[in-house]
């Protein structure tokens, strides 16, 4: 039987999370895409814990216009931000089951470009 597509990035999302893991030196940079958002989480999963996250929903990523490929970017170079006034310069990128192109790889491109190694 085929899968959904719901089902097949379950699949994808679980076989990266067994090689991908966030420590307090080198956290998780996690993507998640909404038809119309993306958000981006930097994630300690030893301590569980959220370090710093943005959005395209943020107050001042919201007046943002243009495509959400270009929106996408700009979220990228807000999470960089927020990460180097924490001290985090390197993370592992999770793009949490979506392939890697269009809003994803535009986030990750954004990123790179405000600082961020990986």
């Amino acid at each position: 039987m085929a899968l959904t597509k719901s089902e097949r990035r379950t699949r994808i999302k679980k076989r990266i999370r067994k090689v991908i893991n966030g420590t307090t030196s080198t956290p998780r940079l996690s993507v998640f895409r909404s038809n119309s958002e993306i958000y981006a989480q930097i994630i300690d999963d030893l301590n569980g814990t959220t370090l710093a996250m943005a959005s395209s929903k943020d107050k001042d990523l919201a007046s943002a216009k243009g495509t959400k490929s270009e929106v996408s970017k700009i979220v990228g170079k807000a999470i960089a931000d927020k990460a180097k006034a924490k001290g985090i310069e390197v993370v592992v990128f999770d793009r949490g089951g979506y392939l890697y192109h269009g809003r994803v790889k535009s986030l990750a491109e954004g990123a790179r470009e405000g600082g961020l190694k990986f």
